[in-house]
């Protein structure tokens, strides 16, 4: 059987223990030289995500959920603790991790078809095959008349769920998005996050949505983890950190988002900057 075939056929989950979870990020920290020194982007990380389950990680810009990422999706090494998927050390890329980035990859010669059969290309799958496979994923999507378009004939939105039905095809039991739909219509940013919340709960497929953007999430993620230079300050059930937070960063994401409690004032505003890694304040050190 053929890795392709094999990811498939598969079930969810099958090599992770009763009960333990999916994903498990154990004390995880991140260093990067550069010409002011060394940089801590990711410090002492923990969470867990269980199958089946939509988990939100959310923070400012340059706090290291990009970096984080890249840890879990394999893409980056040399780290200090342990990601491990279903009990297994995760080293490298692993087949059982999905990975959507911010930016839409497709190939603009070939069709919606052609871009999420690629991967099964790769491995050697036939095309019979492997077509009718992505236009099961296409149409998963919400993309059923689209296969033999063009990247260049969609909009944004659609673009960005090719993404998704490539990160998906072969099944894997966690799929991590990293701020997919920041420069989307708030209106479609609604529309892929609901989609994927439904795919989570037909297939038992795991998502960490990687965002900075609160309102997209809220409803929707099971839990939430919230990242601040470098360190998840915050974590809990959906409903337990957004309906009462406790970081001051959390508190202050929550008061700027547009109610209509202030229609025609003024928005409110998170004073300062962010620190700079290299200067952390002594509180964050």
């Amino acid at each position: 059987m053929r890795p392709a075939d094999e990811a498939a056929t598969k079930p969810h989950g099958s090599a992770a223990a009763a009960g333990a979870p999916l994903l498990d990020v154990a004390h995880v920290s991140k260093r990067f030289d550069s010409a002011g020194g060394a940089i801590l982007a990711i410090d002492d990380v923990s969470f867990s995500v269980a199958q089946g389950r939509f988990v939100s990680i959310i923070g400012p810009s340059g706090c290291g959920k990009s970096t984080l990422f890249n840890i879990i999706g394999g893409l980056i090494g040399g780290y200090d603790g342990r990601v491990s998927v279903s009990g297994e050390t995760v080293r490298g890329t692993h087949p059982s991790i999905g990975m959507v980035f911010q930016e839409q990859s497709t190939f603009p010669w070939r069709t919606v078809l052609e871009n999420v059969a690629f991967p099964l290309e790769i491995a050697g799958v036939p095309k019979t095959e492997r077509h009718a496979r992505a236009e099961r994923f296409i149409a998963m999507v919400g993309l059923a008349g689209f296969a033999a378009r063009y990247p260049a004939e969609l909009s944004g939105g659609m673009r960005q769920r090719v993404a998704i039905a490539i990160a998906l095809l072969n099944r894997p039991d966690l799929v991590i998005a990293d701020e997919p739909t920041t420069a989307l219509d708030v209106t479609i940013q609604g529309q892929i996050l609901y989609e994927m919340q439904k795919l989570t709960q037909e297939t038992g497929t795991a998502l960490i949505w990687i965002t900075h953007d609160l309102s997209v999430i809220a409803g929707l993620a099971d839990r939430v983890c919230v990242m601040y230079a470098g360190r998840i300050v915050e974590q809990g059930s959906a409903q337990a950190v957004l309906g009462a937070p406790r970081h001051p960063y959390t508190r202050g994401l929550l008061d700027s988002v547009p109610s209509n409690n202030t229609r025609g004032g003024r928005l409110a505003q998170i004073p300062g900057m962010t620190p700079s890694l290299l200067e952390l304040p002594r509180a964050l050190t």
